[in-house]
């Protein structure tokens, strides 16, 4: 049986893919431009995880933004988001019952990936969309896997290409205002950001000249490399 693939993110670009971790980071992100994030809770179970990601989808409904919850796809469902992203481990924790649930509810799916087998898994699911990562080294995870560099990433994604996979490919890990441009130009359709968006590795607040300066600059590289 061929599997049917997981609704499109639609034609415009994912851009730049904040990731935060509570509902009153998105306002920010949105009054600014963003029209794509995703909320990655680690601390929060039940009925408090719940309402985090009520707000949440609220929030991204006022704007019109694409918004994704991280693994907590049973609350993404019940709150009728916009999206789930699930790791690797997330998916392997998936019962075929639990596949058959995510395909019926119309969210849309997207799925981390670190090494050809993973991504080879990840097409044979059919997402959304595929993170790529981590490209460079970065301070908000350990690194369990080596980095792609820029080569290897403008490898992998020109490879799907050649394969005639059309799945919308996200870079992730280490990602900032001097490096996103060079990420852009190799392909991808959407840079996913944690610490760049913050004000300090010290202060998880919203920096606003942040934002605005990697929008301006994902735009600029995006028209460039059409």
């Amino acid at each position: 049986m061929t599997l049917k693939s997981f609704p499109s993110c639609g034609a415009m670009p994912l851009g730049i893919y904040p990731l935060v971790d509570r509902a009153a980071k998105l306002r920010p992100l949105f009054e600014n431009g963003m029209t794509t994030a995703q909320l990655r809770i680690k601390d929060l179970v039940g009925a408090a995880l719940r309402d985090e990601v009520r707000q949440a989808v609220a929030l991204a409904r006022i704007y019109h933004a694409r918004l994704f919850i991280n693994d907590a796809w049973r609350e993404a469902i019940a709150c009728q988001a916009y999206g789930v992203h699930l790791g690797q481990e997330d998916c392997e924790a998936l019962e075929e019952s639990d596949w058959r649930t995510l395909r019926a509810s119309g969210l849309r799916l997207g799925i981390s990936t670190h090494t050809q087998n993973e991504m080879t898994f990840a097409l044979s699911v059919k997402p959304s969309y595929m993170a790529i990562g981590p490209v460079f080294a970065t301070q908000s995870k350990h690194l369990e896997y080596e980095t792609t560099g820029l080569s290897r990433l403008s490898e992998w994604v020109s490879g799907l290409g050649e394969q005639g996979e059309k799945v919308p490919v996200v870079a992730i890990g280490g990602i900032d205002e001097s490096n996103v441009s060079q990420v852009v130009k190799a392909g991808v359709q959407g840079v996913a950001m944690i610490g760049a968006v913050k004000v300090s590795n010290t202060d998880s607040s919203i920096d606003i000249d942040k934002v605005r300066q990697l929008k301006e600059l994902f735009q600029a590289a995006w028209e460039e490399n059409k």
